[in-house]
């Protein structure tokens, strides 16, 4: 069963009543909420995640209204992980970013299995592409053309998970959330995937989350081997992409320094990077507004590994 077997007015009960477990990544979340957007939000993005009934749940959270007088001429919500706030209330328009945030904090402050990397990261021929950058740097928006144009797999937009004994990538797909510029240009390429309505003036701008392909959904659990690190930049002045060779020494400073739980895991996650690394190849790509382009070498790029 999937989350769109569900009616919309079945699942706002269910979500006011205990809650919607449901597959959201690797991890298997419960889901309550009393806000009535928040159904149709998880209907158009989360449409294809398996519901599971029975089982272990990892994250046990809640949307839920924030109290008070402000209530009434200025509707909040409260994101909760059993019973915890890590969050300050936010406007109950940014309930689904709110969520997705959320459940980035779960994963990152909580799975201590394994090594957590604030990079994105697809997959094609069996080999994983991490893509880390720094705010700004484009790494959601050209995750997102990979996906969507160039038939790569999506793992994860936001953590990328490496495992400590293999040095394999966990997949973790869930929608993948994209900032301002990015929505318009994601909006326009022929992906067939649902996008959430836009919402504006959160703490990061005018957020949107584009849909998990369910192929990426179906295989959460298929492991991709060690391929391409790759730094991206983008340029919108330059010429084409420009790939320049990276030293595995500088990618590995830089994974680990992006890393959540490294100083957690020390040695275990020393090993973990050691391992990928030994096995891929590592550039900083510099490309401007041409998508088409951009996945096109990287494609060409991932054949070769």
């Amino acid at each position: 069963m999937i989350l769109s077997n569900y009616s919309l007015a079945e699942l706002h009960g269910k979500l006011k009543a205990t809650g919607v477990c449901f597959r959201t990544g690797r991890f298997v979340s419960r889901v309550r909420s009393s806000i009535e957007n928040v159904a149709s939000d998880l209907l158009q993005i989360y449409a294809g995640a398996e519901v599971c009934e029975e089982g272990f749940v990892d994250f046990d959270i809640e949307l839920a209204p924030s109290g008070g007088y402000r209530r009434l001429f200025k509707p909040q919500v409260n994101f909760s992980f059993n019973g915890y706030l890590p969050f300050q209330p936010l406007p109950q328009d940014q309930s689904l970013p709110l969520m997705e945030w959320g459940l980035n904090w779960c994963v990152s402050n909580h799975f201590q299995q394994a090594l957590v990397i604030h990079a994105a990261v697809v997959e094609k021929y069996g080999k994983a592409l991490i893509l880390p950058g720094q705010p700004g740097a484009g790494k959601s928006t050209l995750c997102a053309a990979l996906v969507s144009i160039g038939g790569f797999r999506l793992l994860s937009d936001e953590l990328t998970i490496l495992d400590c004994d293999s040095g394999h990538i966990l997949p973790n797909p869930r929608p993948i959330s994209l900032k301002n510029k990015a929505i318009k240009i994601v909006a326009g390429l022929p992906s067939g995937l649902n996008m959430s309505r836009t919402v504006e003036d959160t703490q990061k701008g005018s957020v949107a989350l584009l849909q998990a392909p369910q192929i990426s959904l179906a295989s959460w659990d298929k492991e991709a081997l060690p391929g391409l690190v790759i730094f991206p930049r983008f340029k919108a002045d330059s010429e084409g992409g420009t790939l320049q060779d990276l030293s595995k020494g500088e990618a590995f400073l830089q994974l680990a320094n992006q890393s959540f739980n490294y100083p957690i895991l020390a040695e275990r996650g020393f090993k973990a990077i050691a391992r990928h690394l030994d096995q891929a190849h590592c550039y900083r790509f510099e490309y401007d507004g041409d998508l088409n382009a951009a996945v096109d070498a990287l494609d060409g790029l991932m054949r070769d590994v």
